[in-house]
């Protein structure tokens, strides 16, 4: 028994070590076979395979085994592959496949940052998908209810949303993400095969369209999640706030729906997938009833039938399909192993072979009823999905229907809430009403109370009038002093100061006017004891005073009731003028408190102003701080050409980077004047921005150009010009650096850049042509100078060479005459020639200046285009040295003291001259203007008399050459033999001396260059292909070898020495 356990154990030991190794081969087949560099879809069997492999070892080990040696990052298809592959096994995987492949989430996106930057017809595509799945794994580790293939019930999402409104709001950003990376790959394939070649149709065009099945799938899943979310944050949040998320929503809805139209038109989809239908415009987010007509997009995966077709593998059922296999084939395993222990039974036969081949029947006869089984599975499993995709609509539909009823409670609720508050404001207003009612009854009390005692007062009033209806003029009196206090009662209700005033006025009035009284009456009874001291004198007197006594007695006691009346009326007055003032103060305290309500909005509306303007200081600095982050930008990138490679090919001129630089100045001016004005006025940086933007392009530009101007400079010139374009740079960082920070914005100060930039300013003048150091104001006077000059210095060379023929008739006869005078004619009408073609040049120079310097004046038109007026002054010289050259050298060779050489080469340099002349003149000139053909022409008639001078020399020269005739005919052999050694050894000196002035020829030029100051590089430059602001053509070639090239081209015209004339001919 114990030797059987352990023969059964290592057999079962060695049947798993087996099915492992089985394992993995078939799955590196499947997986090489699904991943490759062929331009072909993933094929969907070794794809299943893979994912079944996931299911049975519970996650992605092997997979990632081995794809980690597979070239992702040189092989685009592959990768594309790798990707389709890779998001299948995150939706259809064992779960735990999403743990294993976060682990190698920093390659994925290092390998979509390679891809990225790489131009490849499927680089970008790789590039988008990879971002996709490092997505879709960041958004499913972030939310572990959600799975990867995001088939969830809505009540999971309820449950990962959460009740926190921001939870809500933040997953709807993160869906809103992640459907943006689908959409956005979805929309870069349906846009490379719609400008390529591929269909969907050929393998290459199937093979990008194969992965957007599952994109289809996930799109379909994020759009309701979408929905769901939204209309959940429109029932919690105002709809102002959430104007963002519907834009957001309604270009998704767009995209998504013209991706599926699109796909869905493909035949290559047709027969994988069944695309739903969107609806003709996004839900209304507004109205929550909405969500009730809202219906999930299902996908529909049709089953393939042919699933095993053309197979080279061997397929082996991963998942058992049963977990209770037959008798016979568990009887099996036994079976073998007690064979393997003891051996067959019954010697060689065994009873079991025909066993064997009974239960191989039955296994065949198993397995087709085993794949009808399947068949019937199948389409049972279709009927299912199709009942479970129907029932889900009717639970989709009575959820809505749910949450339409839940929202339509959620309104009453909160109607009822709205009433119960109306109902509780109304309870308060009518309790209001009840005591302000109370409080008018108790008013109108008082008032009643107040009318029965003005009552009484106007019947005692009335009674009192007629009780002094005897005194008909002091009732009168008396009722005009009424009807005046009637006017000041109306009065007082709008000047009661005035009427306590007057009141004040009559009070003092009747105080007057009752002492007048009591003064008359004192002065009544001074009379009436005058009277009575009279009375003894007569008694007629005495009757007399004793009746005007009485009567001053009525007039007293008349006068005392008007004073009593006056007092009365003054103390009503006085409570009418009290009633007044206590209206008026209670007018003051109702303006004071709307004057203190009027002060509390108005200190609101300062605090909003003050952090209005706040934020507008913020956000202006903003701005400067994105705009010095892009200056720097852009001169860091200026900085790093000075050391690229590729730049240094590139030249520049020191004019250009002098014009650079003074601009770059000029925008320091500007930046600091916007610098000030920004700190006076925080909230408006417009002029500072606009000059920083000038600036750091301008300065951009001067560091570049004073590099490309250091590869043309000496080495010394060359080195600190680069070292100054480099501290321009540091410089101006460091000044941007402090204007970025507030601590050190008030004491940036540009004035270290603007050194500096002043220094690279020097530098580019050492470095222009030292013939560019006059003034650019005396250019206009010195081109008539120059012209006013060479057309003296022909007349002259005229009236010297007449000069010379007359001597020669004199002096000379025979064939030296007829040489000379033929030699002189010819230089004369070489002159006539240069004559006239400086007259033309004359006035074309001036057309040039009319119709080019508009407004201006003729010196400011020169000083404007300085290089060209230079060029005519260095002409102009050039052609009065070279008539005074030709005239010397005829001179000596009449004379016969010089060579005619001499007279040929200074034929050739005033062709060169002239035609250096016409250049220069022809640089501006219309090309439809008569006197430049009238120039052309006098420059052509220049050339033929320069050649007939030449000709004409040396025709001379042969005749007058005496040639010995060369008779050997007394030489030997060896005498001719030495003599013709002698000769190659002359010709071969000659040669040899021929060179080496060649050489010096060179190195004279070369030389002359420098003094020039002119960069051999720019030397090299006009020697070869690059062309010269006035090109110098190259003079006629007389040598006697035309075949060998020069040794060096000769300077340009407006470099040439100052030669002096002769004292005798100036």
């Amino acid at each position: 028994m114990n030797i059987h356990t352990r023969v059964k154990s290592r057999r079962t030991e060695h049947h798993l070590g087996a099915e492992r190794d089985h394992f993995d081969k078939q799955q590196l087949s499947s997986i090489s076979k699904a991943i490759n560099n062929t331009e072909t879809p993933v094929k969907e069997k070794h794809a299943r395979r893979i994912i079944l492999g996931t299911h049975r070892e519970k996650g992605a080990y092997t997979f990632w085994s081995y794809s980690q040696g597979f070239p992702l990052g040189t092989s685009s298809i592959l990768c594309w592959k790798f990707c389709h592959v890779l998001h299948k096994i995150l939706r259809d995987g064992h779960h735990n496949v999403l743990q294993d492949c976060m682990r190698h989430h920093g390659s994925l996106a290092e390998y979509g940052k390679l891809w990225s930057h790489l131009h490849d017809k499927y680089g970008q595509l790789v590039a988008l998908y990879i971002k996709l799945l490092c997505t879709k794994m960041e958004f499913h580790v972030k939310h572990t209810e959600i799975p990867p293939n995001l088939e969830v019930k809505d009540e999971v999402l309820e449950r990962a949303a959460g009740t926190d409104i921001n939870n809500v709001f933040q997953l709807t950003v993160e869906v809103f993400d992640y459907m943006d990376a689908e959409l956005k790959l979805a929309e870069t394939v349906l846009r490379q095969l719609n400008s390529s070649i591929a269909v969907s149709s050929l393998t290459s065009g199937q093979c990008r369209l194969a992965p957007l099945i599952q994109v289809v799938q996930d799109c379909s899943q994020l759009y309701h999640f979408n929905v769901k979310l939204l209309f959940k944050l429109h029932a919690c949040l105002p709809a102002d706030t959430l104007q963002g998320h519907r834009d957001r929503f309604r270009e998704q809805f767009n995209s998504l729906k013209t991706f599926f139209n699109r796909a869905r038109e493909m035949v290559y989809f047709k027969r994988l997938i069944q695309i739903p239908r969107l609806p003709d415009s996004p839900p209304n987010f507004l109205h929550a009833a909405a969500l009730a007509k809202h219906v999930k997009p299902v996908v529909v995966i049709p089953e393939d039938d042919d699933q095993q077709d053309d197979d080279d593998d061997d397929p082996e059922p991963l998942i058992e399909v049963s977990n209770t296999p037959t008798p016979s084939l568990q009887s099996q395993p036994q079976v073998d192993i007690f064979d393997q222990a003891f051996g067959p039974p019954n010697g060689g036969f065994d009873e079991r072979d025909l066993q064997i081949e009974s239960l191989k029947s039955e296994l065949e006869l198993l397995r087709a009823e085993l794949e009808k089984v399947k068949t019937e599975a199948q389409r049972y499993v279709t009927q299912l999905k199709s009942q479970i995709n129907s029932l889900e609509a009717e639970l989709e539909e009575q959820r809505m229907h749910k949450q339409r009823a839940l929202v339509e409670n959620e309104q009453l609720r909160m109607e009822l809430e709205a009433t119960r508050r109306r109902n509780a404001e109304h309870e308060s207003l009518q309790g209001t009403f009840l005591e302000a009612e109370r409080r008018a009854q108790s008013t109108e009390q008082r008032y009643n109370k107040l009318k029965e005692k003005h009552t009484e007062l106007v019947a005692s009033h009335a009674e009192l009038l007629r009780k002094s209806a005897d005194t008909v003029k002091m009732l009168s009196a008396t009722q005009q002093t009424q009807e005046e206090v009637e006017r000041t009662k109306q009065q007082l209700s709008f000047e009661v100061e005035r009427v306590k005033q007057e009141a004040d006025m009559k009070m003092e009035e009747q105080k007057f006017d009752l002492e007048r009284l009591k003064r008359e009456l004192e002065e009544k009874m001074a009379e009436v004891t005058r009277v009575k001291a009279t009375l003894q004198s007569s008694e007629m007197t005495s009757l007399e005073m004793n009746s005007s006594m009485t009567a001053l007695q009525a007039e007293k006691e008349r006068l005392m009731r008007s004073v009593r009346e006056k007092e009365a009326e003054l103390s009503s007055l006085r409570q009418e003028a009290q009633l007044q003032q206590s209206s008026l103060q209670q007018e003051r305290e109702r303006s004071s408190r709307e004057l203190g309500e009027l002060q509390g909005k108005l200190r609101e509306k300062t605090s909003v102003e003050e952090q209005m303007k706040k934020k507008l200081s913020e956000e202006q600095f903003a701005l400067l701080q994105g705009t010095i982050a892009e200056a720097e930008n852009i001169i860091q990138d200026a900085v790093a050409k000075l050391d690229d490679p590729l730049h240094i090919r590139c030249t520049s001129s020191p004019d250009y980077l002098i014009n650079r630089a003074e601009a770059t100045l000029s925008s320091i001016d500007k930046m600091k004047k916007g610098h000030g004005d920004y700190l006076r006025n925080m909230e408006d940086a417009g002029g500072l921005l606009r000059s920083l933007t000038q600036f750091s392009h301008l300065a951009a530009d001067t560091i570049v150009n004073g590099s490309a101007t250091a590869h043309m400079a000496p080495t010394d010139q060359a080195d600190r010009l680069t070292e100054n374009c480099r501290g321009c740079a540091t410089q101006s960082l460091q000044y941007l650096k402090e204007l970025k920070s507030k601590n050190t914005l008030q004491r940036a100060d540009p004035a270290s850049v603007r050194l500096i930039v002043q220094k690279i300013l020097h530098l580019g003048q050492e470095l222009r042509p030292k013939g560019m150091d006059i003034r650019q104001d005396e250019l206009g006077d010195l081109v008539d100078k120059e012209m006013a000059a060479t057309s003296a210095a022909i007349e002259e060379a005229v009236r010297r060479i007449d000069e010379m023929m007359n001597q020669a008739r004199k002096d000379t006869s025979g064939v030296k005459l007829e040489v000379n005078e033929r030699i002189l004619n010819n230089c004369t009408d070489l002159m006539k020639a240069i004559r006239m073609l400086v007259i033309a040049s004359t006035d074309l120079q001036k057309e040039i200046v009319e119709g080019g310097r508009g407004g201006a004046s003729i010196r400011e038109f020169y000083a404007r285009n300085s290089r060209w007026t230079e060029g005519l002054i260095s002409a102009a010289k050039a052609v009065g040295w070279g008539a005074t050259e030709l005239v010397d050298s005829a001179d000596k060779v009449v004379l016969h003291t010089g060579k005619y050489e001499e007279l040929i080469v200074c034929s050739h340099e005033i062709a060169a001259s002239t035609a250096q002349l016409v250049a220069a003149s022809k640089v501006k000139a219309d090309r439809s203007s008569k006197r430049l053909g009238v120039l052309q022409q006098a420059s052509r008639h220049v050339n033929e008399m320069a050649a007939k001078v030449v000709a004409s020399t040396k025709t001379g020269q042969e005749n007058l050459e005496d040639k010995d005739p060369m008779d050997f005919s007394g030489m030997s052999l060896i005498k001719l033999k030495k003599e013709e050694m002698e000769s190659q050894v002359k010709v071969l000196e000659l040669e040899t001396q021929l060179e080496n002035e060649r050489l010096r020829l060179g190195e004279l030029r070369k030389k002359h260059y420098d003094l020039a100051g002119v960069p051999m590089e720019q030397v090299s430059e006009r020697n070869g292909d690059s062309p010269s602001p006035v090109q110098q053509p190259r003079p006629l070639n007389m040598s006697p070898k035309p075949s060998k090239p020069p040794l060096g081209r000769k300077p340009t015209l407006s470099q040439k020495p100052n030669i002096p004339s002769k004292p005798g001919f100036k």
